[in-house]
C-alpha cells in the first residue's frame, strides 16, 4: 500500500499563513490535500479555502482527503500561474493567505507511468499536466549535445552535463530510442567518474531533477507566479513558498528581498515603513524542518519554507 503524501512543515504553514481568524485561502498547488486538510481544521465556519493543481489525479485524491470540509473548498484543474484568473471566476477580488508548494507528491514520484523516480522504472513523461504536450522522452531522444548539456547544467546544476549528454546521444543513435526511466538512470550513472558516485546520492537525481524542471517549466511558473500571487492578496495577507532546491528558494528569495527593498522592520515588530515597500520578510532565513519531522519523513530534508506579509500601507 503507497503511504499517503505528507505535508511538509504543516505547523510552520499554519503558523505563518495565520489563518484562524478566519478569511479566504488559496492552496495553489494543493497535491493530494495535506496542507489544505490543515488549513480547514483550523478555519472557522466561514472561511474558504481554494485549491489549484493542474495534475488531475492529485486533485481527484484531495476531493477525498478534503470531503469533510466540502461546503467550505474549491478545487480546480489549473496551473497555478493562472490563479489571478481562478480567483476572478470565484469571484474573489483578493485573498487572505496564499500557499505554495513546489514539491511533488509521493504518489506521483511512485506512479510507474509518470517516469519521476530514479527507482520504479516506466515510461518518460514526467509531465504534472497531460494536457501538455512536451515529455522527458521528447527532451531526450530529440535534443542535440549542446541542448541536453544545456538543461542539465541551468535546470539540475550538473557538473558533468557534457559527458552526460554525449552518453545520452551515443546511446539512442547506437541501441535506438530511451524511453524508459530505468535505463536513463543507468545510462547517467555509467556516463559519470566512479569515484563520484559514491556520495550524495543516485548520481542520475539532478539530470532526472533538470528534465522535471524543463519538461513543467517550473522555474519560468515560479517566476510568473510570485508577483500575480502578491497581487491577489488583501494588505497584511500572506503568502508561504515552500521550495525544495537551491534554483526554486533562490528565485522566492530574491523576489522576496526585491520587493521588501524598503523595508527593515524586525519580523516581530508592527512594519513602520513609509508605504514603498511592497512585502515584508517574516522568515529572515529560509525555515527549515524539525529533525524530529525528517527523520519521520526524510523526504522533507530538503525543504524550505519562506513567507511574507503584504504590507498594508503598499
Amino acid at each position: 500500500m503507497v503511504e499517503m503524501h505528507r505535508p511538509v512543515m504543516k505547523n510552520e504553514v499554519i503558523k505563518y499563513l495565520n489563518c484562524r481568524d478566519g478569511g479566504i485561502y488559496l492552496d495553489a498547488t494543493v497535491g493530494d490535500g495535506g496542507h489544505a486538510e490543515e488549513i480547514c481544521r483550523c478555519l472557522p465556519p466561514e472561511g474558504r479555502l481554494i485549491g489549484l493543481d493542474w495534475d488531475v489525479a492529485a486533485l481527484k485524491r484531495a476531493e477525498k482527503r478534503l470531503a469533510p470540509y466540502s461546503g467550505r473548498v474549491a478545487l480546480v484543474h489549473s496551473n497555478y500561474t493562472c490563479l489571478t484568473e481562478v480567483l476572478k471566476e470565484k469571484g474573489y477580488s483578493g485573498v487572505n493567505g496564499i500557499l505554495i508548494d513546489l514539491g511533488a507528491s509521493t504518489l506521483q514520484l511512485m506512479e510507474e507511468e509518470r517516469g519521476f523516480s530514479l527507482h520504479t522504472g516506466g515510461s518518460l513523461d514526467m509531465r504534472m499536466d497531460q494536457r501538455q504536450g512536451l515529455t522527458a522522452k521528447d527532451i531526450i531522444n530529440q535534443y542535440p549535445v549542446q541542448e541536453l548539456t544545456r538543461l542539465f547544467f541551468r535546470y539540475g546544476e550538473e557538473r558533468f552535463s557534457k559527458r552526460i549528454a554525449e552518453r545520452i546521444v551515443r546511446e539512442r543513435e547506437q541501441k535506438g530510442p530511451i524511453t524508459d526511466s530505468g535505463r536513463l538512470a543507468e545510462i547517467v550513472k555509467e556516463a559519470i567518474p566512479a569515484r563520484y558516485r559514491r556520495h550524495g546520492g543516485h548520481p542520475a537525481r539532478r539530470v532526472f531533477q533538470a528534465l522535471r524542471l524543463a519538461v513543467n517549466r517550473e522555474l519560468e511558473n515560479i517566476e510568473a507566479v510570485l508577483p500575480r500571487a502578491v497581487e491577489c492578496l488583501v494588505p497584511g495577507g500572506r503568502i508561504c513558498v515552500i521550495a525544495y532546491h537551491s534554483l526554486e528558494d533562490r528565485l522566492v528569495k530574491n523576489f522576496f528581498r526585491e520587493q521588501a527593498r524598503r523595508c527593515s522592520c524586525p519580523p516581530d515588530r508592527p512594519c513602520i515603513c513609509d508605504g514603498q515597500a511592497v512585502l515584508k520578510v517574516l522568515t529572515g532565513k529560509a525555515v527549515k524542518p524539525s529533525e524530529e519531522e525528517i527523520e519521520e519523513n526524510p523526504r522533507s530534508r530538503s525543504a524550505r519554507l519562506r513567507a511574507a506579509e503584504r504590507l498594508k500601507t503598499a
